[in-house]
């Protein structure tokens, strides 16, 4: 079984997927791995890294050769053309996005599977690409808030005077809102966090955090992770608060995705129009559409004297550990659906089941389905 792993091409994009202490692992599991030569410069590996670690490495022709590719990125159309047919390959896919992607893959026969489709079940914790990715994003969106703004964040007290610490209000407490309240704590800021689901009050208070809570929080229903029928009176409950809170602070960070949906708009233009001046909004979610009214992706724009930073990528910016855990998130699910053999699938099996997007030429995976069939 021959494991290829091709330069990564999407903009700003500096991971790869698979890193060389990875390599050594599916190598005494009896795989073959060639890496494309300088695939992982961009995260600080070199080809001779790969080499020592039992890799072979060679030109994009070579790698295409192989029984299964791996990537961070979605295969573009030019990619699976020269994909073998009948082979397989797994990326972060998002493949109810993708319908063209998904016809060139069926035309071919190729096996795919996506990363960001991985259960969120505990046997799948290690193979979790998006909580590790998300995890980094949230603490180095932190730094970056930090860097742009004007003033410190701790409490510090001088003989020249007493600096008050900086405020940092965090919308949405999941994996990478949980880092970014951890984070901006360590610093030594005081951190409101915003979040439509009540049960996520004890994780922010566990943080340090000040969970700033809606009056009917309560009767928000919470299916798998997700808030549900949230009512329009709560909506502007919360608005209410949040423009309150808005006003005061020195840092502002978004997180807020909805699956298969473009992101909501938590902050509008009014709202960035009555923040301090000087302060900074890091919109997490600029690749689905943002969060923030007047963010601009991959740009860090000044408005109305606010700095807003439109990183779509915030996990390339640490491509070393971005890549480390990629790698082995991406191994434990190769490992799990294929052997030295080849791939041998249990398409009743949940991990299985959950991550095949299509296979012999089908769109197999229910969620896509779903979203291209409406």
């Amino acid at each position: 079984m021959t494991v290829g792993v091709i330069k990564e091409t999407k903009e700003f994009e500096r991971r790869v997927a698979l890193s060389p202490d990875v390599v050594k692992l599916l190598k005494k599991k009896e795989f073959e791995v060639i890496i494309e030569s300088s695939a992982g410069e961009g995260s600080y590996f070199s080809d001779q890294d790969y080499l020592v670690a039992g890799a072979k490495v060679g030109s994009a022709t070579e790698v295409f050769a192989a029984d299964i590719l791996l990537k961070v990125n979605l295969f573009t159309l030019e990619e699976i053309a020269q994909m073998k047919t009948g082979s397989a390959c797994i990326s972060y896919m998002y493949a109810y996005q993708h319908p063209e992607v998904i016809e060139a893959l069926n035309k071919k026969s190729i096996s795919s599977f996506s990363m960001d489709a991985v259960p969120r079940i505990s046997r799948a914790q290690k193979m979790d690409a998006l909580s590790s990715q998300a995890n980094l994003a949230g603490y180095k969106s932190v730094i970056l808030g930090a860097n742009h703004l004007g003033k410190i964040f701790p409490l510090m007290m001088t003989a020249s005077g007493t600096i008050t610490p900086a405020k940092v209000l965090i919308f949405g407490a999941g994996v990478a809102g949980l880092q970014a309240i951890a984070t901006a704590k360590r610093l030594g800021a005081i951190v409101e966090v915003s979040d439509v689901r009540p049960e996520t009050k004890e994780q922010v208070e566990s943080l340090g955090g000040r969970f700033l809570t809606v009056e009917g929080a309560e009767s928000v229903k919470v299916e798998g992770g997700y808030a549900k029928e949230v009512s329009a009176e709560f909506l502007e409950k919360q608005q209410q608060l949040i423009r309150d809170k808005i006003k005061d602070a020195d840092l502002v960070i978004t997180t807020a995705l909805v699956m298969g949906k473009k992101s909501p708009i938590l902050v509008t233009e009014e709202m960035v129009k009555s923040m301090k001046t000087g302060s900074v909004i890091v919109d997490m979610a600029v690749e689905s559409g943002g969060n923030c009214a007047v963010s601009e992706k991959n740009k860090t724009v000044v408005k109305y004297g606010v700095t807003i930073i439109g990183e779509s990528n915030l996990p390339s910016l640490l491509p070393v550990n971005a890549s480390q855990l990629y790698a082995t998130n991406i191994s434990t699910l190769l490992l799990h659906l294929a052997g030295k053999d080849g791939i041998k699938l249990d398409l009743e099996e949940e991990i299985t089941k959950g991550v095949l997007i299509t296979h012999q030429g089908e769109l197999v995976h229910a969620f896509t389905k779903s979203i291209l069939t409406k």
